[in-house]
């Protein structure tokens, strides 16, 4: 039986959503990927262990969520793995914060909000892959928290860090917090492209401010 002409219009619209996140995943991929190997070998050699350490940590989440999100939104929406791989591709949006914030906080010495950061992270990751979609509100504030939580040593940031680089830390943070609307807003055309965009520029911004911060 022939579909009709609505049904496949939607279907070519379905298609073109799927691929134009893919490309915003694609580029993400490609920017973890080389941008990990240039920070690896500019570090190599000069950086000391626990640097190096704080940015393998970083790179790691880094890699790994980007490499989660992509295998989760192209994986097929009728497979049984569907579900379990969201709960994966949640979880490693808190991995992603902590590993971020990691080179930050050993350059400030901030060890207590590093081991509350990493606490809040497991939790965040256990309540998810125990308890799937029961928290979901809960855990857009708690994603958010966690990833302002540097406000509270803003001081300490601002005096330790160059002024590039606290910039860049800053005005990652904002486009991920701007970005949150497109993710909640599901009916938007494109949307799930639209957030990846947000996130993939967010995640340019850390990445060279970890950058500048491993390297000084």
């Amino acid at each position: 039986m022939n579909k009709s002409p609505k049904t496949a219009s939607e279907r070519q619209y379905r298609t073109a959503e799927l691929w134009s996140d893919g490309v915003v995943h694609a580029l993400g991929g490609t920017f973890a990927t080389v941008g990990s190997a240039a920070l690896v070998w500019g570090l190599a050699g000069q950086a000391s262990g626990a640097v190096l350490s704080a940015a393998a940590i970083y790179l790691f989440t880094l890699v790994a969520s980007i490499g989660i999100s992509a295998t989760y939104n192209i994986w097929p929406e009728a497979s049984a793995h569907k579900q379990r791989l969201r709960r994966f591709d949640h979880s490693a949006i808190y991995l992603l914060i902590a590993g971020t914030y990691t080179p930050f906080l050993l350059r400030t010495q901030s060890w207590m909000l590093m081991a509350v950061v990493w606490l809040i992270a497991a939790v965040g990751i256990f309540a998810k892959l125990a308890a799937p979609g029961r928290l979901d509100g809960l855990s857009i504030v708690l994603y958010l928290g966690l990833g302002w939580s540097g406000v509270s040593i803003f001081g300490t940031l601002v005096d330790t860090l160059s002024p590039l680089t606290f910039g860049l830390l800053l005005a990652g943070g904002l486009v991920y917090s701007l970005g949150v609307p497109f993710h909640l807003w599901e009916r938007l055309p494109f949307q799930n492209a639209i957030w990846h965009a947000f996130v993939l520029t967010a995640a340019g911004l850390h990445f060279s401010a970890v950058w500048l911060c491993s390297l000084a």
